[in-house]
């Protein structure tokens, strides 16, 4: 039978993962009302972030920049798509891969999201050096992770 130091390990306070997990969803509520106006949800928020950022991608390099699977970034595409945000072409010197772009509307989009980093920064309260800490101490943790896998 397990000790009470065992017990006391297993109480959701003491958890590193639902701190991580509450974080996030918190996170992403943030986001929401900044988002909303742009018809965005976070997900699709993030992969105009990488389009905005290095350009037209395949959708492997899209899934691997953004940690995401076939399965979870294709509805995540079509929908982006269908708002007229991206679009999705297979490449004509290898047809089994699909090339995402923006739109000129997804082009626009990206000044009317150019507030919304500054808008997270002063909810999340983190200024400079602690927000790049913070950072760093999360890049060490998935990379520690991912090390373990």
């Amino acid at each position: 039978m397990g000790s009470p130091t065992e017990f006391e390990q297993l109480k959701l306070t003491n958890q590193l993962c639902f701190d991580l997990y509450a974080a996030s969803r918190a996170v992403t509520k943030a986001y929401r009302p900044l988002l909303d106006p742009l018809g965005l949800t976070y997900p699709q928020y993030l992969v105009l972030l990488v389009l905005w950022e290095h350009g037209s991608q395949s959708v492997t390099t899209l899934g691997q920049a953004l940690q995401l699977d076939s399965g979870t970034l294709s509805p995540l595409l079509k929908r982006l798509e269908g708002a007229g945000l991206i679009r999705r072409q297979r490449r004509p010197d290898d047809e089994r891969a699909v090339e995402v772009g923006l739109t000129a509307a997804g082009e626009a989009l990206r000044e009317q999201a150019a507030s919304v980093p500054t808008a997270i920064a002063c909810k999340v309260g983190l200024r400079g050096a602690e927000r790049r800490a913070l950072q760093a101490e999360l890049r060490r943790l998935l990379a520690a992770l991912e090390a373990g896998e």
